[in-house]
C-alpha cells in the first residue's frame, strides 16, 4: 500500500522538474546567467531517498537522505545534454547519478539507477568531481577524485587524493581502470583528460599537490603524457596555467571542465583560489594553450570569468563556484555547469565566438595595482576619445 505523502512529494518533484527556466537581467556581454539552479538535492527521485512501502515505512520518512548536488561532469550525445553528477548523501559519501536534459538548461532527470563502480579499491572511501572526456579514441573517460583515509598519520581527518579513471561508451556500463600514477606528485585532484593524442600519447591536465588540502610546492596546473590508459603513469609534469601572488589563483587552481577546441587554441574553464577572511573564495577563470601544444598557455585574461552571486554565495562551503564540465553544440552554443557553494548546479551559457573575443581580447593582469589603474586608464582614454568623435 502507497502512503499518501507519497503523492505530495511526488508532485512537487514533478513541479521542480518541469519549471521552465530563463536568463537573468545580468549582463557583461560574456555568458548569460539564469534563474533557476538546473540540479538540486530535491530533484533526486523519491525512490532514491525513500522506502516506499507504507508497510515497511509507515510514516513515509526518508531512509538514505540527500545533502547536496553539485560538480557535474556533461557531455553532449545523440542532441541530448547530460550530466555525471557529484550526489552527496546525508551520510557524507558521494556517489555518480546521470541526468538527462533535451535542452542543457532545465528539465534534467535522473535516470532510474545512480552509477554502481566496479569496487577494484578496498581502500577507497569516497568518489567525487567526475571529468568527462570524449576522446578521439572512441570512449568517453570519467576522471575523478578517488579518496582514501591517509594512514600514515594519526588524524581521523587525514587523506589521500588519486585520480580514478573509468570509461563507457553509452554511460551505462562503466570499466574501471587503474588509478592515475604521477611519479613526481605525491597526490592528485582535478584531473582532466586531454580529448585528443598529443604525440601519440594520452594527455591528462593534472594538480600537483602535497597533501590533501594544500598545493604546498605545486606551482599550477599540471600535464603530462602516458602510454596507456589502462595503467596511466606520468612521469613528468610541465606546468601550464600558474598560480601567482595576488590574483585569484594565489592560494590555488585546477583544471575545470575539458578544454574547448576553437580555431585559435584549446579554452580552457577552471578555478582559482584565493584566501579571505572569510575563507577560501572559488571562482572560475579562462586561458588558451595552444593548439599544436596544449601545455603552452597563449591566453589568459585578467580576473575571474564567473564568481558567486546572490544566493550562490551560500551553502556547505560558502562563497565557492566550481566547474569539471562544459558542453559545445552543433550550433556552437557553450554550456558552462558550475556549482555554487559545494549545494547545487547553475548553467551559464555563451558561444565559442564569445569565449575566443573574451579569451583573446581581454587584457591580462599586468600584476601591480599601479599598473592595473593604467590599463582601465588606457581604456577610459579610448571610450571618452570614441564618445567625443560619436557625438559631433
Amino acid at each position: 500500500m502507497m502512503n499518501e505523502k507519497y503523492y505530495v512529494e511526488l508532485d512537487k518533484l514533478n513541479k521542480l522538474l518541469e519549471r521552465k527556466n530563463k536568463k537573468t537581467d545580468f549582463y557583461n556581454g560574456i555568458y548569460d546567467r539564469y534563474e533557476y539552479p538546473v540540479l538540486t538535492r530535491d530533484m533526486i527521485p523519491l525512490t532514491w531517498r525513500y522506502d516506499l512501502n507504507e508497510e515497511t515505512n509507515p510514516f513515509f520518512m526518508e531512509r538514505l537522505g540527500i545533502n547536496a548536488v553539485m560538480n557535474s561532469g556533461a557531455i553532449y550525445l545523440n542532441g541530448k545534454y547530460y550530466l555525471v553528477a557529484r550526489i552527496e548523501g546525508n551520510d557524507r559519501k558521494s556517489f555518480f547519478g546521470v541526468a538527462e536534459s533535451d535542452n542543457g538548461v532545465d528539465g534534467f532527470r535522473f535516470w532510474d539507477y545512480p552509477i554502481l563502480l566496479d569496487d577494484v579499491c578496498p581502500e577507497e572511501t569516497n568518489v567525487y568531481d567526475m571529468r568527462l572526456t570524449q576522446h578521439e579514441d572512441g570512449w568517453i573517460y570519467g576522471v575523478f577524485c578517488s579518496e582514501s583515509k591517509d594512514t600514515t598519520v594519526n588524524d581521523l581527518s587525514a587523506a589521500v587524493a588519486a585520480a580514478g579513471i573509468v570509461r563507457t561508451k553509452d554511460l551505462k556500463h562503466w570499466e574501471r581502470l587503474d588509478n592515475l600514477k604521477t611519479l613526481r606528485s605525491p597526490q592528485q585532484r582535478n584531473v582532466v583528460l586531454h580529448p585528443e593524442f598529443v604525440d601519440g600519447k594520452y594527455a591528462f591536465y593534472t594538480r600537483p599537490m602535497d597533501d590533501f588540502i594544500e598545493t604546498g610546492s605545486g606551482s599550477g596546473i599540471g600535464f603530462g603524457l602516458c602510454d596507456d590508459i589502462e595503467h596511466a603513469v606520468i612521469d613528468e609534469e610541465k606546468m601550464t596555467s600558474l598560480r601567482k601572488y595576488h590574483t585569484i589563483t594565489e592560494a590555488k587552481n585546477g583544471a575545470g571542465a575539458p578544454p574547448i577546441k576553437t580555431d585559435k587554441g584549446w579554452i580552457h574553464i577552471a578555478h582559482g583560489v584565493r584566501n579571505t577572511a572569510a575563507g577560501l573564495r572559488y571562482v572560475l577563470y579562462a586561458f588558451a594553450t595552444d593548439l599544436n601544444d596544449p601545455s603552452k598557455v597563449i591566453a589568459e585574461p585578467s580576473g575571474m570569468l564567473i564568481g558567486p552571486r546572490g544566493e550562490e554565495r551560500v551553502g556547505d562551503v560558502s562563497n565557492v563556484v566550481f566547474t569539471n564540465g562544459a558542453i559545445v553544440n552543433e550550433n556552437n552554443e557553450v554550456f558552462i555547469y558550475y556549482a555554487s557553494s559545494d549545494t547545487r548546479m547553475h548553467v551559464a551559457t555563451t558561444t565559442v565566438d564569445r569565449l575566443i573575443d573574451y579569451v583573446f581580447n581581454t587584457p591580462s593582469d599586468p600584476g601591480r595595482s599601479v599598473e592595473c589603474v593604467a590599463q582601465r586608464c588606457e581604456l577610459i582614454k579610448k571610450n571618452l576619445e570614441f564618445l567625443k568623435n560619436t557625438d559631433k
